[in-house]
């Protein structure tokens, strides 16, 4: 299965069954589904793509992160592994930005335009030792 197909699959599954991507036991909580940015036309595109979104937040502290939480948005990759860490999912907001549009504000259709998708990652961080040579 390619990539692009599995984004969107994620992407469904967000907007859909946000509860059905959480465990399901009986005595577990439905997790809590966070969009991270501070960006408005990311957070209108996300609107607009109908995803179910619990918390919308500008940014995050992955301690308020549970097991059975998804996180939406573009988190660098230690707080994205911490969120992961904790029993949560991470789903990244994906751009390809040309050279020229970087450093400015992307609007909604920007984001259409450069086909922004989410795409699920389990990120974790490797032991200390991982460079030494073996």
């Amino acid at each position: 299965m390619n990539a692009g197909k599995l984004a969107m699959m994620a992407c469904a599954a967000v907007r859909r069954y946000p509860a059905a991507m959480t465990s399901h036991l009986p005595n577990e909580r439905r997790g809590i589904t966070w969009f991270v940015s501070r960006h408005p036309g990311a957070i209108a595109w996300a609107k607009r793509e109908r995803l179910v979104i619990d918390r919308w937040v500008e940014h995050l502290d992955p301690a308020l992160t549970e097991a059975g939480d998804i996180v939406i948005g573009t988190l660098p990759v230690n707080l994205a592994a911490e969120v992961c860490n904790r029993g949560a999912r991470y789903l990244h907001l994906s751009l390809k930005i040309p050279a020229q549009w970087r450093g400015k504000e992307l609007s909604m259709d920007d984001l259409q335009q450069i086909a922004a998708h989410i795409a699920p990652y389990h990120i974790q961080q490797m032991a200390p030792d991982f460079f030494k040579e073996r």
